[in-house]
């Protein structure tokens, strides 16, 4: 089992964010008709829909991002990009966006990057410090034992201890949806499964670094094209 989770500090929170702006269903939406290109049985699909209903999307909203993804929509191109460059203090960042304009979506996150003390990196200049993982978080009070028995098994690949004692599940993307499944067949609380981008390799920050790089990773998630912000900066804990 690995140590202490730094989750909350590795994938920039935005939940909040994005549901005082509104965009939530937006981003939510966006996945969801990026994902059915992929096919109708694709697990992309699924969590991202799963991912929808528990944030109360309409079925018909949902409904029409399915149709839109499988070719039977308005016409509009989604493309997938991803952006990669650094923040104050030399921490690495990953801007996950989906755009009908490639070129309006690259000036906004260089523009965002500048502005705040930050410079795009090219294609493989930090992604290769970052896995791709599903994730599970499991709610605290479970056995502990029987929960690492019932994930190994059902295909995980290690478990984090929460800084609110809770859990999380770490899989390979292919696998989440079935570790999931499991956990939940046994009676176990667990939030929708995700698959996110966790570095191995972290930058603690301190002094005025904390300030600037939280700027910069506000902005980012800021841009209306912006789905996920991933950075490996460790920020103190507030007391």
């Amino acid at each position: 089992m690995a140590g202490h989770s730094k989750w909350a500090n590795i994938k920039h929170r935005k939940a909040a964010q994005d549901a005082k702006r509104g965009r939530l269903y937006t981003r939510l939406l966006r996945e969801i008709t990026v994902a059915a290109r992929e096919g109708p049985d694709s697990s992309r699909l699924k969590l991202a829909i799963a991912k929808a209903n528990s944030e109360n999307v309409p079925k018909d909203t949902i409904d029409r991002a399915v149709s839109r993804g499988a070719g039977g929509g308005d016409g509009v191109e989604l493309h997938e990009i991803i952006y990669e460059g650094y923040g104050p203090g030399g921490v690495a960042v990953i801007v996950e966006c989906t755009t009908d304009n490639r070129n309006r979506t690259v000036a906004e996150v260089r523009n965002a990057f500048s502005k705040n003390g930050g410079s795009m990196g090219t294609d493989g200049s930090v992604s290769y410090m970052f896995q791709t993982l599903g994730l599970i978080a499991v709610a605290q009070g479970v056995d502990e034992d029987r929960l690492m028995d019932l994930a190994l098994e059902a295909g995980a690949e290690d478990i984090e201890i929460d800084t609110d004692g809770g859990f999380r599940v770490l899989a390979p993307p292919a696998e989440v949806e079935a570790v999931h499944q499991a956990l939940v067949e046994a009676g176990m609380e667990c939030a929708t499964p995700e698959v996110v981008r966790l570095s191995e390799t972290q930058v603690e920050l301190e002094g005025g670094f904390v300030e600037k790089v939280e700027r910069l990773l506000s902005s980012l998630e800021d841009l209306d094209d912006t789905q996920n912000v991933y950075s490996n900066a460790i920020f103190p804990d507030a007391d």
